[in-house]
């Protein structure tokens, strides 16, 4: 068990562990695009990607991010008046900039009251090698996450989706940020159309075996105005229900590294652009399920890999 009777690592446990209170992440939008959307590695995007290029909880873009930042803080400090702060930098692919342009963006931040650190949502394929030394320098000075979209490790999936770039790729960019210390997030999509529940696992017993501090689970949800609902509404292919999500979330626990950050375990879609599923809108219901099936199967995050390690024991 963790420090919240959790049977999984989450978020809210490792903040308090590491900062001793509570730390709450500002969703910012600096108005990033991405290189699978401008014509450089493609065009359109991810086919689930909204308009808001994944920041649909984000600041206003029309405003500074200093003053997202302090629109959503008044918020957080009503709910938890002694919070420290992450500045999320959530919005397209926030390191697609010239360093100069990323440190007018992330120093301001970093300079606001009670800023502990900042999370740096990107692709593998645009952190330059000037970008890394800068994120080098960042981390000298601040609690730093980089959060990679992985997605799926199964390139057919990845043409799908419109990814744009392979899984050598991400590996590549990860060794190198983990080489110097960088905290690394990675996203996963369940539900990916076509993929099967092993197909899944795969992929959390993967990114298992690499070198990374946290993980999202994401249930893919059809939006409104994307490429997605354009494929949905011509092939009708399966989207996972709500027991085959929490079967599939449960068995990639079992799988997962006991010392991996749980950052997130479900989607979080708005209810006015939702096409499918929509048992997501129920967060709380998915999360609390999720915790009933692991107490029903009496199991937790990383119990298959200590089976192994005791086979392993055992052998030798």
């Amino acid at each position: 068990m963790y420090l919240n009777n959790k049977r999984y690592y989450t978020l809210d446990s490792f903040y308090k562990e590491k900062f001793g209170g509570k730390i709450a992440k500002v969703s910012l939008n600096a108005n990033f695009t991405c290189p699978n959307r401008d014509g450089t590695k493609g065009v359109g995007g991810c086919i689930y990607c909204s308009n808001l290029l994944s920041g649909d909880y984000a600041g206003d873009k029309n405003k500074n991010v200093v003053e997202q930042f302090n629109d959503i803080k008044k918020v957080m400090l009503h709910k938890w008046p002694t919070a420290k702060f992450i500045g999320y930098f959530q919005a397209g692919t926030n390191t697609y900039a010239s360093v100069s342009k990323l440190k007018e963006l992330f120093e301001v931040i970093l300079k606001q009251k009670d800023v502990v650190g900042l999370s740096i949502a990107t692709r593998p394929d645009a952190i330059s090698t000037e970008c890394l030394e800068y994120l080098k320098d960042l981390n000298k000075r601040c609690f730093l996450t980089v959060e990679l979209g992985l997605q799926t490790i199964h390139e057919e999936t990845a043409k799908l989706i419109n990814r744009c770039y392979t899984l050598k790729e991400f590996t590549d960019t990860l060794n190198k940020l983990r080489e110097n210390n960088i905290n690394v997030v990675v996203h996963i999509i369940n539900g990916l159309p076509y993929e099967t529940k092993e197909m899944m696992l795969e992929t959390a017993k993967f990114l298992s075996k690499q070198d990374i501090n946290g993980i999202k689970i994401h249930m893919l949800h059809i939006l409104k105005n994307t490429k997605l609902s354009e494929i949905y509404e011509k092939e009708k292919f399966h989207v996972l229900t709500k027991d085959e999500y929490i079967d599939i979330v449960v068995s990639q626990l079992e799988l997962l590294r006991s010392d991996i950050v749980i950052n997130r375990i479900t989607g979080d879609p708005k209810v006015d652009d939702l096409i499918a599923p929509d048992w997501l809108i129920k967060k709380f219901i998915v999360l609390n399920d999720i915790d009933k099936e692991l107490k029903k199967r009496n199991t937790y995050q990383g119990k298959l890999i200590e089976k192994e390690d005791k086979l392993i024991e055992k052998d030798s």
